[in-house]
Formats: structure tokens, C-alpha cells, sequence
């Protein structure tokens, strides 16, 4: 089982994927991977108030989505001048196709 709380022991793609037990994960992070020729890196977040592994997809230096783990998400936080907004995926209907269409138009950003 992952401690989210434990930078010393990263966990991989796969272990997350059994951590959030979401059929469509590891379907998203595929999608994701192909679609914008990228791959995960996995970090340990100890800058906010909520210790946590981030799951992120960058292309060119640029952060495309950031899958945070983490038990329960009060708000939206600031961070870097930026702003997370925390999306739950049950299935592929349009949440998800809006969120692939999100991410594209932040890609040409």
C-alpha cells in the first residue's frame, strides 16, 4: 500500500493506479502519454500544507496535468502563480472528453 505521506518511497504508475482504484486512470495517463508524446514523472510534493506525490506529464518543460494523490482536497490552492484544479473522473463521458480538450488548448498555450 502507498504512503502518501513518505518521500522516501516512490511509488510507480502502477501502484497508483491500484492506490486510487479508478478503471479510467491508468486509460487517462495512456491517453495522455500518447496523445502529446510525453511521460509521468513522479515527484514528491513537501511545499504546501499537504505533503503528497504528484503524478505529472510534461512537454517541453511545460507541465500539461498534474495528477495529485491525496485523501481529500479542501480547495483550490495557489501555488507559483498558478492555480490546480482538482477534477474527478468516473467514466469517459464528457468530463473526460472536456478535460483531454482542456489540457489540448493549455498544450497551445
Amino acid at each position: 500500500m502507498i504512503d502518501l505521506q513518505d518521500k522516501n518511497s516512490c511509488p510507480t504508475l502502477e501502484e497508483i493506479g491500484e492506490y486510487v482504484k479508478n478503471p479510467i486512470f491508468m486509460q487517462f495517463c495512456s491517453e495522455i502519454k500518447n496523445t502529446y508524446g510525453c511521460s509521468e514523472k513522479i515527484e514528491f510534493s513537501s511545499c504546501s500544507m499537504e505533503r503528497r506525490w504528484n503524478v505529472k506529464f510534461k512537454k517541453a518543460g511545460k507541465t500539461l496535468c498534474t495528477i495529485e494523490l491525496q485523501d481529500i482536497y479542501h480547495q483550490t490552492n495557489e501555488g507559483n502563480g498558478q492555480k490546480g484544479h482538482m477534477i474527478d473522473l468516473e467514466d469517459e463521458g464528457s468530463l473526460y472528453q472536456d478535460l483531454m480538450r482542456l489540457t489540448q488548448i493549455c498544450r497551445n498555450c
